[in-house]
């Protein structure tokens, strides 16, 4: 049998693999009102849930429309976010975080849709249509940079490598980026789920399958864990999940709607919990707390709530590295003292708590 290792996180409360999982009611008519499998009897259920709810089929070419829409920057109506992106003002186009979303196409200057599982490592080549324009998984991405990943299987940065949490070579691979590990982490799972083995976690990333009970590697389950759901991602499953919508599947990455079902499942390090004992409270904090600019550039930001919060915010680590007050008089984060990089900033209030991530360039 193999061997399963727990590591448990400082800024995700400690589970039980065990543990019956609730999710939101706003997603029981796709779940169900409770999940209560676990191992590969849940992944099991997952792939036919996965497969029954994907109805509309998108071309390669419907996949422009749909980026525009699921990708759009949440600070710029005009732009999409781009995968493995981090600086906009270094002069530099390849390591853009945002473009005009018009500005698609395959010249120095635009983005291309992404192949977060590259067609030629699928088995077999996953082509532009069925699995290779499966949009939960293309990202928009700028074209020399897509070039710089090409068919490249993802791999963890070396100690002192991408400090600031950039994307790049490393390990004989490719580093997506503090900041996109766990959105690549999760499309690979979702990929797993919905295609099986023609596309396996083994053939994409470099890491040990060991300690789960078929071809899942630790490197993906790490990233799930290290690096939370974020806005981004939860706004593209939302729009996917949604069949009535134009450019709409109708399925979910269930990985985005609960990492942690990852860990119920694979095992690996406990990642974070989206609907661990979450009440009616829990989610409106989480729906009302706004915080921008979120890539911070500079050393404050605002913070707009219903609620008094005790703000902490945790590195990828979970080493807690701040802690403040924000109340209606005082809404603004101090962030001067931490490091350029990807953190997890934790609320809480007397009615519960949420995280969020935060990016600081």
């Amino acid at each position: 049998m193999k061997i399963i290792y727990i590591i448990l996180l400082a800024f995700v409360t400690s589970f039980t693999a065990n543990a019956q999982l609730t999710p939101p009611s706003d997603l029981q008519s796709y779940y169900g009102s409770e999940i209560n499998s676990t191992g590969l009897t849940l992944k099991s259920e997952l792939i036919d849930l996965t497969i029954d709810k994907h109805v509309n089929y998108l071309s390669y070419s419907d996949v422009w429309d749909a980026s525009r829409i699921t990708d759009e920057d949440p600070n710029n109506s005009s732009n999409v976010i781009l995968l493995y992106g981090y600086n906009n003002t270094d002069g530099n186009v390849t390591t853009d975080r945002s473009r005009n979303k018009y500005d698609n196409g395959g010249s120095v200057g635009d983005w291309n849709r992404e192949h977060v599982y590259p067609k030629s490592l699928g088995s077999p080549n996953l082509g532009t249509s069925g699995p290779g324009s499966d949009a939960q998984m293309l990202r928009p991405t700028d074209v020399q940079r897509n070039g710089s990943r090409g068919s490249l299987r993802f791999a963890d940065k070396s100690t002192g490598q991408f400090i600031n949490g950039e994307s790049g070579n490393s390990n004989g691979g490719w580093y997506p980026g503090d900041e996109w590990k766990g959105d690549c982490a999760r499309i690979i799972m979702y990929m797993y789920l919905r295609y099986g083995d023609r596309c396996l976690p083994t053939g994409v990333g470099i890491g040990s399958d060991a300690s789960t009970p078929d071809d899942m590697i630790d490197l993906f389950l790490e990233w799930n864990a290290q690096d939370p759901v974020s806005d981004i991602e939860i706004a593209r499953n939302d729009y996917h999940g949604n069949a009535s919508n134009t450019y709409a599947q109708g399925n979910r990455n269930p990985f985005i709607d609960n990492p942690y079902l990852a860990t119920v499942i694979w095992g690996g390090p406990d990642a974070q919990n989206r609907w661990e004992s979450l009440s009616v409270d829990d989610f409106e904090i989480a729906n009302t707390i706004k915080m921008y600019p979120n890539p911070a550039k500079g050393n404050e930001i605002t913070i707009l709530s219903n609620y008094q919060l005790a703000a902490e915010v945790y590195d990828l680590l979970g080493k807690k590295v701040q802690v403040q007050t924000i109340t209606a008089n005082h809404n603004t984060l101090n962030i001067s003292g931490i490091s350029k990089g990807v953190y997890v900033v934790k609320f809480t209030s007397e009615n519960g708590s949420t995280t969020k991530k935060l990016i600081k360039q």
